[in-house]
């Protein structure tokens, strides 16, 4: 049995990877913005699977101050985490901006989990074969310093694509730092049945579970174990390479100072 935390499990391929999981008998800690539905999310994945072994945590991952304090809450509660899958993402909103002035998607799709990971290793280092899943995408492209700032305003598409590439680079970063954790990013797979991808372009190509069953595999399987530092390209259904600036060490050095500027000032 795995210790697990999903990011973003209330909707989408974060809610069918832990009812896999939960049907498996892992024991699964869930993430959502809502209380109400975190609840309801928990309740109905507890009776489907028959595992009651689910708790929730509640953040606005849009809001620093809200990951920092989930940090607290996992330390406090949560004694060793085999598996991370950092897949709470977000796209199109009604507001482009956070409360801190940072793009919404750089907050949510890059800053969030980089926040969230490099926080609780203490806990991730205490799992047994530990492994951090990190939601990457087809989209990725070379990350602006006014855009990560949020200086600069740009459409949701690139701004989504400049979090995405930001994630990898930093999960390829992670990756060497932490030879002891399996770090892989995925795309999960090109314009999933979700409600993210509904919202965004009306239209899918491919149902969600194909989404879900590569977060499964690749948080359990044997196959992946000495994967770490790699990009799964699930459109290809296999490793690939992604985009050149993440191994591009200069621009991941900028990167992750910029980061911790942004971070720590807010």
């Amino acid at each position: 049995m795995k210790t697990i935390l999903i990011t973003g499990s209330t909707d989408g391929i974060g809610k069918l990877t832990a009812l896999k999981l939960a049907k498996e008998g892992h024991k699964l800690f869930l993430h959502g913005r809502s209380e109400d539905k975190l609840n309801t999310v928990i309740n109905e994945i507890q009776e489907a699977s028959n595992n009651k072994n689910i708790k929730g945590f509640v953040a606005d991952f849009s809001d620093i101050n809200a990951v920092k304090q989930m940090v607290e809450n996992i330390k406090n509660e949560v004694e060793k985490l085999d598996i991370i899958i950092n897949n709470a993402g977000i796209f199109k909103t009604a507001s482009d901006k956070t409360k801190d002035g940072l793009d919404i998607r750089m907050a949510v799709n890059y800053f969030a989990p980089y926040i969230l990971t490099e926080s609780i290793i203490s806990v991730l280092e205490k799992g047994s074969e530990t492994r951090v899943i990190n939601l990457s995408s087809a989209a990725q492209s070379t990350v602006k310093k006014g855009v990560l700032t949020g200086a600069v305003a740009i459409n949701a598409s690139d701004a989504y694509a400049q979090s995405k590439l930001a994630l990898t680079m930093w999960s390829f970063h992670f990756a060497k730092q932490h030879p002891n954790i399996t770090t892989i990013a995925v795309n999960p797979g090109s314009l999933l049945n979700t409600k993210m991808v509904k919202e965004a372009y009306g239209q899918h190509w491919s149902p969600a579970d194909k989404g879900a069953n590569i977060l499964f595999n690749l948080a359990l399987s044997e196959e992946f174990k000495n994967d770490s530092g790699k990009y799964f390209d699930n459109d290809k259904g296999s490793f690939a390479m992604a985009h050149p600036d993440t191994t591009n060490q200069e621009k991941i050095n900028i990167l992750l100072n910029l980061t911790k500027e942004i971070i720590g000032g807010n």
